[in-house]
């Protein structure tokens, strides 16, 4: 395992495989309890600010409240966003400092975003957008935003160099 000092913040993901995080794909939300037991969850939603470098993925607080309490525990968490139809990917992880919060209003022009790209996502490989529309709808009420600044970041597109830090000037496979 490698230590958060000898990987690559996030500011060094190369722009394309950041437009992709940014643009809304699929996105799995992981963490492990203080016991080390994993926990993991598909998000509903995620935004990706790139000025402040912070990652907010959504939740469903009535599917993830195992993976809400280890994030709350400890505070870790790894999310992968994933491409449907390339299996392009990328991982990010925050070491300490995720923060949880209910979803409001604020997020929905984040949310309504991160669906209409899924649609498009989901579409490339034969699924419906009602499909989709249905996977990624949620009450407002039951979604938790959980906001992190990435410590560390890999690519993890199936080959030869999944699980390599990312650095601007490397890639993930297309």
């Amino acid at each position: 395992m490698k230590s958060a000092s000898s990987c690559t913040p996030v500011a060094a993901i190369a722009p394309d495989l950041l437009a992709m995080m940014v643009k809304g794909v699929s996105v799995i939300v992981s963490a492990c309890g203080l016991d080390l037991r994993p926990s993991l969850m598909r998000a509903t939603g995620s935004a990706v600010d790139t000025d402040n470098l912070t990652v907010t993925v959504y939740l469903s607080r009535s599917q993830s409240r195992q993976l809400l309490h280890d994030i709350a525990s400890t505070g870790r968490l790894a999310v992968v966003f994933s491409q449907p139809h390339s299996h392009r990917a990328v991982q990010v992880k925050a070491g300490a400092g995720a923060r949880i919060r209910c979803a409001d209003a604020s997020d929905m022009p984040a949310l309504a975003r991160y669906r209409t790209s899924m649609e498009e996502e989901l579409a490339l490989i034969g699924f419906a957008p009602a499909f989709t529309r249905t996977m990624f709808s949620q009450p407002l009420d039951d979604l938790v935003a959980v906001s992190f600044e990435p410590q560390q970041a890999f690519d993890q597109t199936p080959g030869p160099k999944a699980g390599a830090p990312l650095t601007a000037q490397r890639t993930a496979a297309p």
